[in-house]
C-alpha cells in the first residue's frame, strides 16, 4: 500500500469517525464539549502511560482517555446543574484545568519520553505510513487499523441507536418517558468521542480533531434540516475535503492536517454564504423581498385610498422614501400585478385595488 493512499485513507477515516458523532453534538449544542474532551484527555493518556510502565501502547491510552473524557463530561454537568455557571463557562473551567494538569505531568515526569506536546497537540499525518503494527502476521499502518476500528465502532453505534439518538437529541424528556435512557446514550456518545479523539492524536492532533468533528456537521446543518441528509452531507464534506486537502498540501508543501482543516473552514463559510436555507445571501434576499412587499402594499393602499393616480413625488413625500425605494415599490407592485404603469402616472388596476381592500 502506497504512503499517499495510507495518508488519504487515514484522513478520510478520521473525518468519517468524527462526523458520525459530530452531527449529534452540533444538534445538541454541545460542539465545544469536543474541544474540552480533546484537551482534557491528556491526563488520562499520561496516567495510562505511567500505569503501563512507560509503554506507549494504544489500548491503555484509549482507556485512560475515555475515562478522562467521561470525567470531563460529568464535571461539566455537575457545574451546570449547580445553577451557578452556564454550560460554556463550565467547559471553560474544566478543560483548562485538566489539560494543564496533563501538561505539568508531562513536563515534570515524562520530559524524555515519547509523549511530547507536539505529538499531542499538532500530530503529523505524514508519518502514518511508517508507524506499523502486526495484524495476523501482516504489517499494517497503525492509523488505518485504529481509525478503521473506531470508524466501524461509531458507525455501528449510530446505526443501531439512530432512532434513540434522534429522539433523545430533539426531545430528551420524551425519550426518557419511552424508556430510551437518554443519559446512557449521552455517556456512550461521549465515550466514543473520547476514543475517537485520542485515536486521531497521531494523525491530526488534539486541536485539529475538533475541526473534523464539528465543521462538516455544522456545514451540513446549514444546507438541510433532515437528520439523515445532514449525516450523509457531513460525511461527504469530510471525505472530499480530506482528499482535496492532501493534494493541495502536497502542491504547496504545507501541513496536510492543517490544509484539510482549512478547506473544511472554507466549505463552512461557503455554506454560510450560499445556503438556500440560512445563508447570508439568501437571508439578505429574503429580507429585501419582505421590505419590497411591505412597501408595495403601502403604496397600493395609499393609491387605493386616494382614489386617483399618485405621482412619484407625492408618494415619496407621503412615506419619506428615496427615489430608489419608490421605484422598487412600484416595480414590485407591478411585478405582482397589483398596479399598471401609464406614463409617469401609476393608476390602480382592479387587482391592485382588490388586494389593498383585503
Amino acid at each position: 500500500m502506497s504512503a499517499d493512499l495510507v495518508i488519504v485513507l487515514t484522513a478520510c477515516l478520521v473525518a468519517v469517525a468524527g462526523s458520525l458523532l459530530g452531527v449529534f453534538l452540533v444538534l445538541r449544542r454541545l460542539s465545544m464539549i469536543s474541544d474540552a474532551i480533546s484537551h482534557s484527555v491528556l491526563p488520562g493518556i499520561v496516567a495510562a502511560f505511567w500505569l503501563s510502565g512507560g509503554e506507549t501502547a494504544t489500548l491503555p491510552a484509549l482507556i485512560g482517555a475515555a475515562a478522562m473524557g467521561l470525567l470531563t463530561v460529568v464535571a461539566v454537568e455537575v457545574l451546570v446543574r449547580s445553577g451557578r455557571v452556564k454550560n460554556d463557562a463550565a467547559i471553560g473551567v474544566v478543560f483548562p484545568l485538566l489539560f494543564s494538569i496533563g501538561v505539568i505531568l508531562i513536563s515534570v515526569y515524562f520530559r524524555n519520553a515519547h509523549l511530547d506536546l507536539d505529538a499531542v497537540l499538532y500530530g503529523e499525518i505524514a508519518y502514518a505510513p511508517f508507524n506499523l503494527i502486526s495484524v495476523f502476521g501482516r504489517q499494517l499502518p497503525e492509523s488505518l487499523v485504529l481509525m478503521g476500528t473506531l470508524t466501524l465502532l461509531n458507525a455501528v453505534f449510530v446505526s443501531m441507536f439512530f432512532k434513540e439518538l434522534r429522539l433523545s437529541t430533539f426531545d430528551a424528556g420524551l425519550a426518557a418517558s419511552l424508556g430510551f435512557a437518554p443519559g446512557v446514550l449521552h455517556y456512550a456518545l461521549m465515550t466514543l468521542l473520547s476514543f475517537t479523539t485520542v485515536g486521531a492524536f497521531e494523525a491530526v492532533g488534539a486541536v485539529l480533531i475538533v475541526a473534523f468533528v464539528i465543521v462538516p456537521p455544522a456545514s451540513a446543518y446549514l444546507l438541510t434540516r433532515k437528520l439523515s441528509v445532514m449525516l450523509l452531507l457531513s460525511l461527504c464534506i469530510g471525505v472530499v475535503c480530506s482528499v482535496a486537502g492532501y493534494f493541495v498540501a502536497m502542491a504547496v508543501d504545507a501541513s496536510i492536517a492543517g490544509m484539510i482543516a482549512s478547506l473544511l473552514g472554507m466549505v463552512f463559510f461557503l455554506c454560510l454564504l450560499l445556503s438556500p436555507l440560512d445563508g447570508v445571501l439568501a437571508t439578505l434576499a429574503r429580507r429585501r423581498r419582505q421590505r419590497d412587499s411591505v412597501a408595495a402594499r403601502q403604496l397600493v393602499a395609499f393609491l387605493a385610498g386616494h382614489g386617483h393616480a399618485g405621482s412619484e413625488p407625492e408618494v415619496m413625500h407621503r412615506f419619506e422614501w428615496t427615489a430608489r425605494q419608490t421605484k422598487r415599490a412600484h416595480r414590485y407592485a407591478r411585478r405582482q400585478g397589483w398596479l399598471t404603469q401609464d406614463g409617469v402616472k401609476v393608476p390602480q388596476s382592479p387587482q391592485g385595488l382588490g388586494h389593498a381592500a383585503d
